[in-house]
């Protein structure tokens, strides 16, 4: 028919929608996407469900409680999004979408996957993030297709031995839940490129690990890692290593082998050094060392010719090597915290230099090779420091009779809960400063404060206010009352499901609150083309409120939620309404009052 094929613009704007608007029902012989995201939307009609078109349903952000049955009816359903509401378990006839590519369903009190589930044998990208799953179904395996898989903040255990048959998997994350071994079927999934175990209980990285020769960036972060076996280093294509916040007292020897590897955090450990091999990673350009017990670097660590940040703070450190000084793309270093008491000639060879703390060290002065780092736009040297840069002053070291530089806040004082600061005291007179300052030169960067890096202030727009999150002690908590809060709605809801419900009351605004008109106009020569929405004038006359719409828009946000495609590409979806020849995408994504803030983690 002639009027199928025409293009519409549908703008539904702060449209508070507590059910699906019956007016899409019109479309459903045509009807491809649906975007409702972020709504009051509490159930999905019946109606819903004889979409048979519809391949793309986007509903994050809502008030769902159950996904119905009838979602068996969308045969040619690839791709779901329903994160961010209030649903339990999904239907064992799921099964029955068999063309299911993607599911977005994290941050629902779901606590188990039906049989069925694993009979969706096109999957390939799964998001069950921050749910309440404690462990998979045996028949897991039967996902062969599966390509991402992300299982973050849950209470699993243990994984099937059916996951390895998961050859095609590529990104697995499974941090932040109740692991305290690696599971053995890691071992078989060598295609696996994006590994993510942070937030468990493990002891011990096994050598298994270095099976997997993808493998391009593994976080094991905050857990309780005492040692990492040197089979590590099998790793071949390892880009990212991230060892933070464990107990390992020493590093594999064997880590110099990774010579792909670009970013190692070890900070927040007890090393009491760094290996020799160190000097292997050639490719480096992050090291994180921080927060550990370390009394010196290796000279080796010179060879790491790439970095280009580096961070030592808070360590144990007397001195440093000079073949640091070979670091030529070197912008940033945190050395502060030490007990460094000086520094070497080298370091003015790092002529890329941006960024320097020095601050709570035992420093008496800066080699005078300092004058050469042109770009340096922060030197920290005190805690109290109240610019980036303070002049420096050239005079001689009465002990090694080099020219050194130096300013009031040498000698360094180090920091103690009994130290007073005391103009009068021996290391500092300012009367006596003042009349030496007069005598030295001056030395001054070029990127002092006479230039003004700062940045600009960001522009006024639309901003997005979240709730603060729980600490990570209290998540399971949390969790824990949610599901028993969701176990007594449910048996009060049955309880008085003969009794008649007391009306509530809700302000929102729907699709005819606005007042929009569709304008179905044949197209000639069955070409599309456009028709400018008219919207109602009675909408103010009836609603003072809305005619003041335009001096209020900034109170208001938008909240979107993208639906991600099966190869891996975003859609960015406007509130719009396209009805194209065999075609038809609704979108009633919403703009919401900033006074209805509501959590948005993904």
């Amino acid at each position: 028919m002639s009027k199928r094929s025409l293009f519409v613009r549908l703008v539904p704007c702060r449209c508070f929608l507590e059910t699906v608007p019956k007016e899409i029902f019109s479309f459903e012989k045509t009807l491809q996407e649906l975007y409702l995201d972020a709504n009051q939307i509490e159930e999905l009609p019946k109606q819903l469900f004889n979409c048979q078109l519809l391949h793309r349903l986007s509903m994050p952000d809502n008030d769902l409680t159950v996904l119905p049955a009838a979602i068996a009816n969308l045969i040619n359903l690839r791709e779901l999004d329903v994160s961010k509401n209030s649903i339990q378990e999904f239907p064992e006839n799921i099964k029955n979408c068999k063309l299911l590519a993607v599911v977005e369903a994290s941050v629902n009190p779901i606590s188990k996957l039906p049989e069925g589930f694993t009979q969706l044998l096109g999957l390939t990208q799964l998001y069950l993030n921050d749910a309440f799953l404690e462990f998979l179904p045996a028949s897991f395996g039967r996902l062969i297709k599966l390509q991402i898989l992300e299982l973050r903040e849950n209470q699993l255990k243990m994984l099937p031995k059916s996951m390895q048959k998961l050859t095609q998997l590529e990104r697995l994350d499974l941090g932040s839940n109740e692991f305290t071994e690696v599971p053995e079927v890691l071992e078989q999934l060598t295609g696996i490129k994006e590994l993510w175990m942070d937030g468990n209980r493990l002891t011990f990285l096994p050598g298994m690990l270095g099976m997997l020769k993808q493998l391009l960036y593994l976080d094991v972060s905050k857990n309780n890692l005492e040692m990492v076996d040197e089979q590590i280093s099998g790793c071949e294509n390892l880009q990212d290593l991230l060892l933070s916040n464990n107990a390992l007292t020493q590093l594999p020897g064997s880590i110099g082998s990774l010579k792909k590897l670009t970013a190692l955090k070890v900070d927040e450990n007890q090393l009491m050094y760094l290996p020799d091999s160190i000097g292997g990673l050639t490719c480096l350009d992050e090291l994180d060392c921080s927060f550990n017990e370390i009394e010196s670097l290796p000279s080796s660590i010179g060879q790491c010719v790439n970095i280009r940040t580096f961070a030592a703070d808070h360590n144990f450190l007397t001195q440093l090597p000079p073949e640091m000084g070979n670091w030529k793309n070197a912008t940033v270093l945190f050395l502060h915290s030490n007990k460094l008491e000086s520094l070497p000639e080298q370091m003015g060879d790092m002529q890329k230099l941006k960024v320097i703390n020095l601050s709570n060290n035992k420093l008496k002065n800066l080699p005078y090779s300092f004058t050469k780092l042109n770009q340096m736009t922060a030197m920290w040297l005190s805690e109290n420091q109240s610019k980036p840069l303070i002049p420096l002053q050239k005079e001689e070291d009465p002990e090694t009779h080099k020219t050194v530089l130096t300013n009031y806040m040498f000698p360094q004082q180090t920091r103690t809960e009994e130290y007073i600061p005391n103009s009068d005291s021996e290391s500092f007179n300012p009367a006596v400063w003042e009349e030496q300052r007069k005598h030295r030169a001056q030395v001054a960067f070029e990127c002092d404060e006479d230039k003004d890096e700062r940045e600009t202030p960001p522009k006024e727009g639309n901003l997005k206010r979240y709730p603060t999150p729980y600490p990570d002690e209290l998540k399971n908590m949390v969790k824990t009352a949610q599901s028993v809060a969701h176990r007594l709605k449910e048996d009060e809801s049955s309880d008085e499901s003969g009794k008649d419900a007391k009306p509530v009351e809700k302000n929102h605004i729907g699709v005819q609150d606005v007042g929009v008109k569709v304008i179905e106009t044949p197209c000639p020569n069955g070409m599309a083309s456009d028709v400018e929405p008219q919207i109602s004038t009675n909408t103010a006359a009836q609603n003072p409120s809305a005619s003041e719409s335009k001096d209020t828009s900034e109170s208001y946000s938008s909240q979107k939620v993208t639906l991600k495609s099966s190869e891996g590409s975003m859609m960015n979806h406007e509130d719009t309404l396209e009805v194209l020849p065999a075609s038809i995408t609704l979108n009633y994504s919403l703009i919401l009052p900033t006074q209805r803030n509501k959590a948005s983690t993904l």
